[in-house]
């Protein structure tokens, strides 16, 4: 009689599920959802509502460490007339 002996890899298949579970979130938390903010807020800056200003305002607030980090990248201001 053969028996298989198996040996159990460092990283069973939980783990790894885990891990990608983990990196997801932290790519939508740190990534994706802070470049939607900042194109969100670079086209409406100037035409937004009381309201969705208050809701952007609350999600800058709440996805801060992604923004800080496309902070410099962010330019708010009005686009001029042109260079005279």
């Amino acid at each position: 009689m053969v028996y298989l002996q198996v040996v159990a890899s460092p990283l069973s298949f939980d783990s790894i599920l885990l891990l990608a579970t983990y990196a997801a979130f932290g790519f939508l938390y740190l990534v994706a959802v802070p470049l939607f903010l900042y194109f969100w807020m670079n086209s409406r800056w100037h035409c937004m509502g009381k309201y969705e200003r208050l809701g952007i305002y609350g999600l800058v607030f709440l996805f801060f460490p992604g923004l800080i980090v496309f902070a410099p990248f962010l330019n708010l201001r009005l686009k001029g007339q042109g260079e005279v």
